[in-house]
This record gives C-alpha cells, sequence and structure tokens, in this order.
C-alpha cells in the first residue's frame, strides 16, 4: 500500500465545503491501497466549525497535528466581525470598506505573504522533514488556500525529492478577492513569483475547475487535472418535499452574490398572482447580507423570507431534499467563472431542480446542463428566468414538481477519489 502525506488547513471540526473535499478524499483512499496521513494545525482560527463533521473522520486515518501561529486571533482584539469577513474571502467593494478594513486589507495583503498562515511554514516543515525520514511516505499533497500550504511542499519537495501534488481548490493570484488585498507592486510582484515556483516545481497540479485548469496549462508546463468536487450519496427520495413553492439557497449570500433579477421576477409574480404570493417561501441558510434581505423586502417579499442561519451539514441535506428549488447564485464576474460551488454536487443529489444564477459560460452552467440537472440563466435574462419560475410553479401547483434523473455518477466522492489514486500512482510511476 502506498502513503501519501496530505496537507491541509481545513479539517473537521472546520464547516463549510472546504473541508469536505479531502475529508472524504482521506476516507475512500484506503479502497484503493492508498493510506493518507493528514497533517493538520493543532489550534487552527476556523470562520465556520461543524463538530457534526468529526464523527465522519475514519478512525483509522493517522492524523499528525503541530501548532500555528494564528494572526488572526491577534486581529480579534479590535474586531472580531471584520477579522472573520476577511479571514473567510469575504471583502467589501473599496468605496464601502471602513478605515479599520483598509488598514486590516494592506496588513494582510503586505505583511502577510501569500496569507496569514505563512508562519505554519518552518516549524511544519521541520516537523515533516523528520516524520518523512522516519517513516516511509511515497507522495506528498498540499491543498489550498491558504496557498501557503503550498510553500510546505516546495521545501519539502528541494529537500527530500519525493513527487508533489498540489490541489488548488481556488485559483491563487486570479482568485476574486485578490485584486481588493491593497496589494503594492512590490507585494503583487512576490505573489506571482511564488504561484509560479509552486507551479514549476510540483510534478501534478488538480484544480476544481475546467477553467483553473486552462488558465493554469497557459503559464506552466506542469501537467494539470481537474478532479471537480462531488457529493457523498444521492438524497433520499423518499423524503416529501415543502407544501409549499420553496426556494432555498445554502451558503453565504454576500452583497455580490445578490440576484437582483430573481427577487424582482418573484416580486412580479407575486403581484400578478395572489396564490403564488400565498405559496412562495425563500429559505436562506447561512451568512446572509443585509443588502440582499433589503433587497427582497423591497419587493415586497418580506412574509416570503426565512433566514435560517448556519445550519449543520446533516439539516443542510435535508433542508436540500424538502425544497421544491435550490437556487446556486454566483457573482457577475469574469473572475467567477471557474468557480463550481461546492454546494452543486450535493444540490444534484438531492435531485431536486436547480436554479442557476452566474456570469455567461460559468463552468457550473455546463455542469447543470449536462446532468440535466436544472437551468441557469445570466444576470441579464429577466424574461427566460420568469417563464422558467411560471413553469415549475404550474407544475408544483398540478402535478408536483419531480425528481431530476441525470446521470450524476461520475461526481460521487468514491469515484472521484478513484480519480485521484490513479493519478497518485501516475505521477509515482513517472518519478521512479
Amino acid at each position: 500500500m502506498k502513503k501519501v502525506l496530505i496537507i491541509s488547513y481545513y479539517w473537521p471540526p472546520a464547516g463549510g465545503p472546504g473541508v469536505q473535499r479531502w475529508l472524504k478524499f482521506a476516507t475512500y483512499l484506503p479502497d484503493f491501497d492508498i493510506k493518507p496521513v493528514v497533517y493538520v494545525p493543532e489550534n487552527p482560527t476556523y470562520p465556520i466549525t461543524d463538530k457534526s463533521l468529526i464523527k465522519e473522520v475514519p478512525k483509522s486515518t493517522e492524523i499528525l497535528r503541530k501548532p500555528i501561529l494564528e494572526p488572526y486571533s491577534w486581529a480579534k482584539l479590535f474586531s472580531k466581525k471584520e477579522t472573520e469577513t476577511i479571514s473567510s474571502g469575504i471583502i467589501s467593494d473599496e468605496k464601502k470598506q471602513t478605515v479599520l478594513q483598509r488598514i486590516m486589507l494592506y496588513i494582510r495583503g503586505n505583511f502577510f505573504i501569500p496569507d496569514a498562515r505563512k508562519f505554519w511554514i518552518k516549524p511544519s516543515v521541520r516537523f515533516l522533514k523528520n516524520y518523512i525520514t522516519e517513516n516511509k511516505i511515497d507522495a506528498i499533497i498540499t491543498t489550498g488556500p491558504p496557498h501557503s500550504l503550498h510553500l510546505i511542499g516546495l521545501v519539502l519537495k528541494a529537500q527530500t525529492g519525493l513527487p508533489w501534488i498540489t490541489d488548488f481548490r481556488d485559483p491563487w493570484t486570479s482568485i476574486g478577492y485578490h485584486d481588493k488585498l491593497r496589494l503594492t507592486k512590490s507585494s503583487q510582484k512576490k505573489h506571482e513569483q511564488l504561484e509560479r515556483q509552486v507551479l514549476q516545481n510540483c510534478d501534478q497540479i488538480i484544480t476544481t475547475s475546467p477553467t483553473t485548469k486552462r488558465d493554469f496549462e497557459r503559464i506552466t508546463d506542469t501537467p494539470v487535472t481537474c478532479i471537480t468536487n462531488g457529493f457523498e450519496r444521492e438524497g433520499d427520495l423518499s423524503i416529501g418535499q415543502d407544501a409549499v413553492f420553496s426556494l432555498s439557497h445554502i451558503g453565504s449570500l454576500l452583497e455580490k452574490r445578490n440576484p437582483l433579477v430573481l427577487w424582482k421576477v418573484l416580486g412580479d409574480l407575486k403581484k400578478e398572482d395572489a396564490t403564488f404570493g400565498k405559496a412562495l417561501k425563500i429559505n436562506l441558510a447561512g451568512r446572509v447580507s443585509e443588502a440582499v434581505i433589503q433587497a427582497i423586502k423591497n419587493q415586497g417579499l418580506e412574509e416570503n423570507l426565512e433566514l435560517l442561519g448556519y445550519v449543520t451539514h446533516k439539516e443542510a441535506l435535508q433542508l436540500q431534499r424538502k425544497s421544491q428549488i435550490l437556487l446556486l447564485i454566483e457573482i457577475d464576474s469574469p473572475e467567477t467563472k471557474a468557480i463550481i460551488p461546492g454546494k452543486v454536487f450535493e444540490y444534484m443529489a438531492a435531485r431536486r431542480p436547480i436554479l442557476a444564477i452566474g456570469p455567461e459560460n460559468a463552468d457550473f452552467f455546463e455542469l447543470v446542463a449536462t446532468t440535466a440537472s436544472g437551468n441557469c440563466f445570466t444576470y441579464d435574462n429577466e424574461a427566460d428566468l420568469k417563464k422558467q419560475v411560471v413553469q415549475w410553479y404550474h407544475l408544483y401547483a398540478t402535478e408536483g414538481l419531480r425528481h431530476t434523473t441525470g446521470d450524476i455518477s461520475s461526481y460521487t466522492r468514491k469515484n472521484l477519489t478513484e480519480s485521484l489514486a490513479q493519478l497518485v500512482r501516475k505521477v509515482l510511476d513517472v518519478s521512479q
């Protein structure tokens, strides 16, 4: 059995979609004759926690932990709210930033390169080099963000010569918030230099979207493979749907991810049809911006809105399966075309129709279309969006909205792990 060292920042009890990817890879890799050894921080500062995920960690998984120096824990002394917002990559437009936000962003962008977890690099290298010397490790995998973890891999690769695979759950210098970090020219150059070093020195790159794969292929000769996120198991179709015409969104819905066109369509339909207004329910689970709430109220939909706050992963799955329609919203920006939200795979598994709104030619548009999981719209496509909502409402009111039936088997966590295992073996074969 081959043994791989997986270096990750996010691990249970961290919440959110980022932790699911490597938790499930680590769960299924032994089925393909690969033993994972997972290295994570001992005292991390997570913006979201979900203690229920601890139960999903296999007892047989070897986990190494090393303390991390967390600057975000210091920053909370000045403003807990601002610190949690910035640490999760949620950054307001410059005109709306407070003085404190601007100062914190400048410090984050220029003093903590590539990110605030940079102080974990040196102690991790020392600890892991000794571990590798004393234990047989066949390959190293680093997953980011935070991208400072790739720098741990960069040094270990140079010192041990082991094959090294980088997993980019999000891009580095092309990620949506990168240009909002108030970087100096020298800081921007440093980010780009580190990114090139990582891409050129690793043996294999993994991305979670086709667009990021193509972007990396333009700047490096290192092989790039796309292995998307996925879902654990399909929904229990015996779970009954809501009696109301429910549209549910699970996850952060912040100011820029505010589908004004959808709220207008729903508001207009409520004015045009009293029965639609009585049946409509908008469920928002997770962090919701005041701007989004106000936009919904402005369309006369306040009584149709239910704010659920943060829900556990188990509760999210139940909500997905009960809802009539699942909302998938992404920021209307060229930078977000490469983002395939992790929730889309669980949405697909819930077998409820997906109503997706995002930038033109977004990667997740093709995913939703090819699996017949719903329909996608751009922010300026009000007429077609309204027709679709009317059609789904009519089906709901007459015969009931049926489950989707497209083939989604290639996106199960176990099948995706098999692809990862094959890639690991390929890298090992090339390195010999």
